[in-house]
């Protein structure tokens, strides 16, 4: 059971044993049949708002009531089990979604919930058009199956770059209206761009989003990760084991690393968390700095 939209953060508190002062970050890993996942995600965020969420849901069984989530030394059919971490530590991510742009990124000027009706005034099968025809042969046939929209969740983002799109699926189309359905709510004014997902963009992505971190930020001794990779990933994508867990080492460093294959991943765009597919989520724990 999960606090009601209206509720208020001490109600969020209270249900994770947490108090939003603490500071804490959390692990999440949850059962997909049985969780309200955007519903505990958005919850979360509102509750604690600072707090970085990782995770992923359970992947082994296909009917409810089939995977087995531990608590100490409790399991559970159902539900969710989590860690909240506090003290000295700090949680960085990297989420890789496994996608580049096509066409140029473009305003959301007609929709309805879902239904993406006009980009910049024309239907999103006249913009679809225009892109096509500028793409190349291997691109077309990728457009076919493996078509894609990134969606900036930052408002204020004006020159969206690598990890600002929130990436959904295109999950319909109706060629009468010229209308597409996307996985996810849109907004009049939003930001979004169509992408294209295979084998070596997934690579080239996480390369990317791995080395953008790398350079960014110190890496310490004292620190260990965590990785909630897709089930579409791994030796199904990329033809070999250890793809993912191999790159990081790579571009990161030799910190111990562990994880699962994932139903759906959990981690941030743009500020928010959200549940992903197609995605590699890491959650790297270090020492605060100056320790």
């Amino acid at each position: 059971a999960l606090p009601d939209g209206d509720a208020a953060p001490d109600a969020w508190e209270a249900m994770v044993n947490v108090s939003v002062d603490q500071e804490p970050d959390f692990l999440l890993l949850a059962d997909p049949f049985s969780t309200r996942g955007e519903h505990l995600l958005m919850g979360l965020d509102y509750a604690f708002p600072g707090s970085v969420k990782t995770g992923g849901l359970a992947s082994g069984a296909h009917e409810p009531e089939g995977n087995a989530l531990y608590l100490s030394d409790a399991t559970y059919r159902s539900g969710v089990v989590g860690v909240s971490m506090r003290g000295d530590i700090v949680v960085e991510t990297v989420v890789a979604q496994g996608c580049r742009p096509i066409g140029q990124p473009m305003q959301v000027t007609a929709c309805n919930q879902n239904l993406l009706l006009g980009l910049n005034g024309e239907t999103p099968f006249e913009v679809l058009k225009g892109i096509f025809e500028g793409l190349t042969d291997r691109d077309r046939e990728l457009a076919q199956h493996s078509l894609f929209l990134g969606v900036v969740m930052d408002e204020f983002t004006a020159n969206p770059q690598l990890g600002d799109f929130l990436i959904r699926n295109v999950v319909g189309a109706d060629p009468r209206r010229g209308a597409l359905a996307i996985g996810e709510t849109l907004k009049e004014g939003q930001t979004v761009q169509f992408h294209l997902r295979d084998a070596t963009t997934s690579t080239n992505d996480l390369d990317a989003m791995l080395t953008q971190y790398a350079r960014s930020h110190p890496i310490y001794e004292e620190a260990g990760a965590l990785m909630f990779s897709c089930l579409g990933r791994g030796s199904y994508l990329y033809g070999r084991a250890d793809h993912d867990t191999d790159m990081f080492r790579e571009k990161v460093g030799e910190m111990p690393l562990t994880g699962f294959f994932c139903n759906g991943e959990i981690g941030p765009v743009g500020g928010s968390t959200f549940l992903h597919g197609y995605t590699s989520s890491f959650g790297i724990i270090r020492p605060k700095a100056g320790r």
